[in-house]
């Protein structure tokens, strides 16, 4: 099995003596109902330390988990006819300036109306093809976050942007408003980041065992009760910046899985602002810049009005 057509998870002691297909449900909320891993064990596309074991197996600490990547099918992933706010394309990538409340990219739960789905629509090729559900995707934004996001048109564009990522070299600036007053100007929060044990689609900070995530931040303005900032991540990992500000005490307003809901706004109150990058064959630096969206610039306004 190619090295790239698997996904490996190692059993840790707090995950020790539960059911395989248990496991996994756990690991692959997004990605697979636990009835579909039931059926994926049984037709060998699991392994345990390389052997085939039956859905009931009690894993243990160390064991080596390897489940094959299914691909979704070409045809159950459609173009659709959807808008997109294109801000910048040339023959290499496209920046896209995400709404709120639409999926990146297929998964379980989500196998339409993606932003894949309307990027096949609406430009001819894409990046890492493939990747059948992911395509031209680079990075990610959390559903509910709005905001700038490039994709990669072809395979040298999306190689090139990929490394960009994983150097740190891009350039990223969110608008954030927290709940509660941030004390000091600007400071740094670098603790790490891992999934939560009981709630896979959850993440915590995690001083052993997690993945190293900075996050800086500046604050904008200060209301009573809330606070505007200016953050700029270093590292992208999965709902970082959510669980950083949750973790110090001040998540996002209209947060509900890191904090509470806020009914001047629908979604967290967190915004792409800005993205700079080097253009994948010509390096000439790319930056670009959206607008707050209607609803923050409400909840801004709901704040001052509403000490």
């Amino acid at each position: 099995m190619p090295k790239n057509r698997f996904t490996e998870f190692e059993v840790e002691s707090m995950e020790a003596e539960q059911r395989l297909d248990v496991f996994l449900a756990q690991k692959m909320l997004d990605q697979h109902s636990r009835s579909h891993l039931q059926k994926m064990i049984k037709n060998g596309a699991v392994l345990v330390d390389g052997k085939n074991v039956t859905p009931h197996h009690l894993v243990k600490e160390g064991e080596k988990v390897r489940v094959e990547k299914l691909d979704m099918p070409v045809e159950d992933l459609p173009a659709e006819a959807i808008s997109l706010d294109i801000v910048y394309e040339d023959d290499d990538c496209l920046v896209v300036n995400k709404a709120a409340g639409m999926v990146v990219h297929p998964a379980h739960g989500n196998p339409r109306h993606t932003l894949v789905n309307a990027l096949l629509f609406h430009v001819q090729s894409l990046g890492n093809a493939e990747d059948k559900v992911r395509p031209g995707i680079v990075h990610r934004l959390d559903k509910d976050t709005s905001g700038l996001l490039v994709v990669a048109k072809n395979d040298y564009a999306h190689a090139k942007l990929a490394f960009q990522f994983k150097e740190h070299t891009i350039d990223r600036v969110y608008n954030a408003i927290v709940r509660g007053v941030v004390q000091h100007d600007e400071g740094v929060c670098e603790e790490p980041v891992g999934r939560a044990f009981l709630n896979r689609k959850k993440v915590v900070i995690r001083p052993s065992g997690g993945k190293d995530a900075v996050t800086f931040f500046r604050v904008l303005k200060r209301f009573p009760n809330a606070t505007f900032v200016e953050i700029r991540p270093k590292t992208g990992r999965t709902h970082q910046i959510r669980v950083h500000f949750a973790y110090m005490g001040h998540p996002v307003l209209g947060d509900a899985l890191y904090g509470v809901q806020f009914p001047p706004i629908k979604r967290q109150a967190l915004h792409a602002l800005s993205l700079g990058f080097e253009q994948p064959r010509t390096k000439k630096w790319i930056h670009l810049t959206s607008e707050l969206p209607e609803d923050m610039q409400g909840l801004l306004r709901f704040l001052e009005t509403h000490p």
